[in-house]
């Protein structure tokens, strides 16, 4: 089991680089971009849609008995147990703007739960990845949540969903102030994600996420040390989840806060 996991985090790995090189092809051509909207605050380009086929294809060669689920094409069914859950480019908002915080976001669950995730940045270089149990990593070198023991220690990440009231986040951002923090987004959900593995952010909420915009990072997160609100594995590939993350010393009271500010 370790092996496989071993074998499918580098195959990942690999996969999400050259995946960003070809995102990066299409940034640096943003003029003859086709661009539409898919509704509020949500956009999708060519280069999503070609780069997710990229990816598919990829997958299908080296795992043909693995299901695919993806934000811009149909699921696959498998046979094997495992999906991989794709976002081809998480932050397109940014991409087609021409603002360089966006990435690749591949995970790999086996009956729901998470085994693999990698978060690949290409404007940066950076790739996070981690495994179930081996740990989570940047560039190779060992990540970790953030030991702070306040939200008045750093920046938390908050996202925004058109499956949600807006109003929720207003409420949020208040109570979050109230305490002494401060409310960071780029408009990435998956970028931030990362950055609470890294220790950049305190944490990480979002009322709403879909499964490829959040495995990657909720996994990368548990790997560096840090607590995230427990997706259902029955739903959770269909249907998404809450997302509410954080380092130890911190989660309880943004749960707390997320418990005021979203409804049940």
């Amino acid at each position: 089991m370790t092996h496989d996991l071993d074998t499918r985090t580098q195959f990942a790995i690999d996969l999400a680089r050259r995946a960003g090189e070809r995102g990066l092809e299409y940034f640096r051509d943003l003029e003859s971009l086709t661009i539409e909207s898919k509704g509020h605050q949500d956009l999708v380009s060519q280069a999503d849609r070609e780069v997710e086929l990229f990816i598919r294809a990829a997958i299908a060669k080296d795992y043909p008995q693995d299901g695919i689920v993806g934000e811009e094409h149909a699921s696959v069914s498998g046979s094997s147990g495992y999906a991989w859950v794709i976002d081809p480019i998480d932050g397109t908002a940014n991409f087609v703007r021409g603002i360089p915080a966006w990435c690749v976001v591949i995970a790999c669950a086996k009956d729901g739960e998470t085994v693999v995730g990698v978060i690949h940045e290409p404007s940066t270089g950076e790739t996070f990845h981690g495994r179930l149990g081996g740990g989570a990593f940047i560039n190779g070198r060992p990540i970790k949540a953030s030991a702070a023991a306040s939200l008045e220690e750093g920046s938390v990440g908050i996202g925004f969903s058109n499956r949600a009231e807006g109003q929720n986040i207003a409420v949020l951002i208040k109570k979050l102030l109230a305490e002494g923090g401060v409310f960071f987004r780029n408009a990435s959900g998956a970028l931030m994600l990362a950055y609470v593995a890294s220790g950049r952010l305190l944490g990480y909420v979002e009322e709403h996420m879909n499964a490829w915009d959040c495995l990657a990072g909720m996994l990368l997160i548990e790997e560096a040390g840090g607590t995230v609100l427990k997706a259902d594995p029955k739903t959770v590939l269909q249907s998404g989840t809450q997302v509410i993350t954080g380092g130890k010393g911190v989660f309880s009271k943004l749960q707390d806060l997320c418990r005021e500010a979203f409804p049940l």
